[in-house]
C-alpha cells in the first residue's frame, strides 16, 4: 500500500460487520470467516491518497469498510480514465491472489477518507485450497470483476463523451453529493478538469458535453460543482444509441 495509516488489528465492530455482509464473504461459515479475518489490520487512507499504484507487484486482499476507492488507468500522455468505484463491502486485490507474476493493472485512489481491512493474502490462498466455501466466495468475486470489466469495454471504447460524462456524474452522486444541499438537489462537487480526467478526455470536450446536457435540462453547472436536475435524463443518456 502506497499511502495509508495503520490503525491496528481489526476489531469487528458494526462498520466491519456491515462491510462483510455487503461482500462476497458474507456466506462463509462464521468459524471460517473468523479464520479469514484473523490477523487482519484496519488502515486509513486519506482522501486523495494512493492505496495501490499501477504496476505494483504486491499481492493483497482488502475489504472497503467505509469510504470510496476510485480505480483508474493512465494513458502514456497522462490522461486518466476511471473504470470502477469501490464502496463499502467491495474487495480489492482478489485477482492478485492466484497470479504468480501479478502486476497491479490500475491505480487505486481514495476519493474520500477511506477505511480498508487488510487481509492476509497468504492465509486466504491457503484457506481457499482447504475450504470450498472460501474458494467459492473468491470465484464469485473474480467472476463479478470479469463481468464488470467486460461490460466496461463498450462503455469506454464506444460511448460518446456525453454518455461517459452522464455516467460519471451518476456514479459520483453517492460520493460527492453535498450534505445539507438546500432544496434536496443532487449536487456533485467536482471541477470540469477533474471530470475530464475521470472520463479520459480534455476539459474543452467535457465543457461541450456539459453544455449539451445543460441545454437538455439535465444539469446545471456552477463553480466547481454540477447539479443533477434530471437524473432520469442522464440515465437515458447512458443507454446505447448509435445515432449519437
Amino acid at each position: 500500500m502506497s499511502v495509508a495509516g495503520r490503525v491496528g488489528p481489526v476489531i469487528v465492530d458494526r462498520t466491519v460487520r456491515d462491510a462483510v455482509r455487503a461482500s462476497h464473504l458474507r456466506d462463509l461459515p462464521s468459524e471460517v470467516l473468523d479464520e479469514v479475518l484473523d490477523g487482519a489490520v484496519r488502515v486509513m487512507v486519506p482522501a486523495g491518497s494512493i492505496a495501490h499504484r499501477a504496476l505494483d507487484e504486491e499481492h493483497y486482499l482488502e475489504l472497503v469498510i467505509t469510504g470510496v476507492i476510485r480505480v483508474f488507468v493512465t494513458a502514456p500522455d497522462g490522461r486518466t480514465m476511471t473504470i470502477r468505484y469501490c464502496r463499502s463491502g467491495e474487495l480489492l486485490g482478489a485477482m492478485s491472489l492466484f497470479s504468480d507474476e501479478f502486476a497491479e493493472p490500475a491505480t487505486k485512489q481514495a476519493l474520500v477518507d477511506t477505511q480498508l481491512l487488510m487481509i492476509s493474502p497468504a492465509k486466504v490462498r491457503a484457506l481457499a485450497q482447504q475450504d470450498l466455501s472460501v474458494a467459492g466466495a473468491l470465484l464469485v468475486e473474480l467472476s463479478e470483476r470479469v463481468r464488470t470489466f467486460v461490460n466496461e469495454i463498450p462503455g469506454t471504447a464506444f460511448a460518446t463523451v456525453r454518455q461517459r460524462v452522464a455516467r460519471q456524474l451518476l456514479d459520483l452522486v453517492p460520493t460527492h453529493q453535498e450534505a445539507g444541499d438546500p432544496g434536496g438537489e443532487l449536487a456533485v462537487r467536482i471541477t470540469q478538469h477533474e471530470l475530464a480526467a475521470a472520463v479520459g478526455t480534455v476539459r474543452e470536450v467535457v465543457v461541450r458535453a456539459l453544455r449539451q446536457l445543460r441545454d437538455a435540462g439535465a444539469v446545471r453547472t456552477e463553480r466547481d460543482r454540477i447539479v443533477l436536475l434530471d437524473p432520469a435524463h442522464l440515465t437515458e443518456e447512458m443507454k446505447w444509441n448509435t445515432s449519437r
